[in-house]
């Protein structure tokens, strides 16, 4: 078996390949706080700072899964003294990660001439779905719209049918956190050389219409339609494609290369098919597969399929995959205080992260973390109103 990540103790100090980077995380939703994991999860040490009272999106902590890895504080930033707070902390930070709206930072006065002013070396991470200028910058938006009008969306369904939401992996995740993550690392390398910090633009329909690079390419070299479901890899064709079994479980086929077809045919036992593809019908290819794979169970075409290139996999619902044997063998989901969860990635052969702390509810640490953070007056600044402690009563919001 091969071992995956460390599972971590949340009593110890980060391990991974970022541990010693400090990051002040001001908490928002979805792309910003798994920007903020990927960074917890690689080893960094990161400070959430939540409004106080904040509850999760989730629900309810122990499955906010996206908060893993880190100590949260309470700061009230419409609070006289809350902004300073951030820019004391700011002041410690290698990265600030914020995800307002263009203008709420600056006017809660932690916006990135406020912190650079006290570290010049910082790198101020900013995530928004359309960026910090442009004619929509200003306006609410949501990943399936970001995607929209990128012309990402167009172009995954089938054809003759509308477009299909991708849950929100190619916007907000994709286009967005990773990009961010990538905009941060990076600019903490040209501070190295430059001693100087700067400000990361992370917009998700920059990232998301840079994911589609090769898709753009194909389509000017008249390789792609831009018409969706007719493609090589948007269900165009009939090997590459998925299909119903008989018990209503589903084969993903992705027989693209010319020996890989050669075996999926072999395998459904299609004799009367030329294995090379040589004057195939795509319409009746697919029919025929459709009807073929139809006459088995999942479970039994993955036997069939079992030690062949013919790349072709069981469709997995999440519980389901936990316990595929690849993915068991690589620990790629783990139990981590109680909930079944990704293990970090990717891997590191000398540096391997490892899953830390639980989610934390808002304030869960304020005085001992502000404390390690070199802020002395933290029982002012509770009595204040300032800060709170999880239980607190203090009800400010972060955002404008």
């Amino acid at each position: 078996m091969t071992p995956g990540p460390p599972a971590g103790d949340a009593t110890r100090p980060p391990t991974g390949p970022l541990a010693g980077l400090r990051v002040v995380e001001l908490a928002g939703l979805g792309p910003g706080p798994f920007a903020a994991m990927l960074l917890a999860d690689l080893g960094a040490d990161v400070l959430r700072v939540d409004r106080p009272g904040a509850r999760p999106f989730t629900g309810d902590t122990e499955h906010d899964l996206l908060a893993r890895g880190r100590r949260s504080v309470a700061v009230d930033l419409k609070h006289p003294d809350g902004g300073e707070v951030v820019r004391r902390l700011a002041a410690q930070a290698d990265v600030l990660l914020e995800g307002f709206r263009p203008g709420v930072a600056e006017r809660l006065g932690v916006g990135p001439a406020d912190c650079l002013a006290r570290n010049p070396r910082l790198v101020y991470g900013r995530m928004t779905g359309w960026g910090q200028d442009g004619p929509l910058a200003a306006t609410a938006g949501h990943d399936v719209g970001y995607i929209a009008v990128t012309g990402t969306l167009h172009a995954i369904g089938r054809a003759g049918g509308p477009p299909q939401v991708p849950l929100n992996l190619v916007g907000d995740f994709g286009g967005g956190a990773l990009y961010l993550v990538v905009g941060v690392l990076a600019a903490l390398l040209e501070a190295r050389v430059s001693g100087r910090g700067q400000v990361v633009d992370a917009a998700i329909v920059d990232g998301t219409a840079h994911l589609a690079t090769m898709v753009l390419g194909m389509l000017a070299g008249g390789a792609w339609q831009d018409t969706r479901g007719v493609n090589l890899l948007d269900s165009g064709t009939p090997w590459y494609d998925v299909y119903e079994t008989a018990d209503g479980g589903h084969l993903a086929v992705g027989a693209l290369e010319p020996q890989f077809y050669a075996q999926l045919v072999d395998r459904l036992g299609l004799t009367g098919v030329a294995p090379d593809r040589a004057g195939a019908d795509p319409a009746e290819l697919r029919a025929l597969f459709a009807a073929t794979i139809r006459r088995r169970t999942r479970d039994e075409w993955v036997t069939v399929f079992a030690g062949s290139d013919a790349c072709v996999a069981p469709v997995l619902s999440f519980a389901e995959a936990r316990e595929h044997p690849h993915l068991a063998a690589r620990q790629t989901y783990v139990e981590h205080h109680g909930v079944v969860q990704p293990a970090p990635a990717p891997r590191f052969s000398r540096t391997p992260a490892a899953l830390g702390r639980p989610p934390a509810a808002a304030g869960a640490h304020t005085r001992a973390a502000l404390a390690d953070w070199g802020i002395g007056d933290v029982d002012a600044l509770l009595a204040s109103g300032a800060v709170a402690e999880a239980g607190g009563t203090a009800t400010g919001a972060a955002g404008g």
